[in-house]
């Protein structure tokens, strides 16, 4: 019974695509929420208002940062999706277990924007994209081990995402070590890789990442 019951639970792709833009929605809603008007009391003409809305610079640094990385994610998890015939038990909690690092993103990304020039707070915030890195490599792997890809996907590729996962970790590494000389150029960094995977395709730079 239990062998028949773990064939037939979490077999739609749909649903879990499903339960993925409702995650993802929440998630940048929340960002951009994080986002406080600036205290009535506190502005008192246009010069002050100005002031008081160019203090909330890191915060708004951080929300098209994280955007973009939660667009980029959305991607690549839609792209796995869209190769599968069918999914099982196992690769639903696996891509389940990637919505939970999805819905952490709007505290990693408050907590840099609140104290942008400590390092602890930037590997904080890099380690949410570490973890949602391994989970969709994870997902990806278990998936071909599986036999739950549609037959056309070839060996290419599975190897090409498999790739774009690992180089994209790789450049994010790379990012998160620059804050041992400052913080700001770990954003810089990470800001530009997220930048390459959002626009490279369309104007044919870096493809192979």
């Amino acid at each position: 019974m239990l062998k028949v019951y773990n064939q037939l639970a979490g077999s739609s792709v749909e649903r879990i695509a499903g339960l993925s833009d409702g995650v993802f929605a929440i998630a940048v809603t929340l960002i951009v929420l994080e986002i406080r008007l600036p205290e009535h009391l506190v502005v008192r003409d246009d010069w002050d208002l100005l002031a008081a809305l160019a203090r909330l610079g890191p915060q708004f640094l951080m929300y098209v940062m994280s955007f973009m990385t939660a667009g980029i994610f959305w991607v690549g998890q839609q792209t796995q999706l869209n190769q599968l015939q069918r999914a099982d038990r196992d690769l639903t909690w696996l891509h389940i277990g990637f919505l939970a690092c999805v819905a952490v993103v709007p505290f990693s990304t408050e907590l840099l924007a609140r104290f942008i020039t400590l390092r602890a707070a930037l590997v904080i915030y890099w380690l949410n994209i570490v973890v949602l890195g391994a989970w969709m490599l994870a997902a990806w792997r278990y998936a071909g081990r599986a036999g739950l890809l549609k037959p056309g996907v070839s060996d290419a590729v599975r190897r090409a995402v498999q790739r774009r996962v690992m180089v994209a970790q790789g450049l994010y590494a790379l990012g998160a070590a620059l804050c041992v000389v400052s913080t700001y150029w770990s954003i810089g960094f990470i800001a530009a890789v997220q930048l390459n995977y959002a626009v490279a395709p369309r104007l044919g730079v870096l493809r192979r990442l």
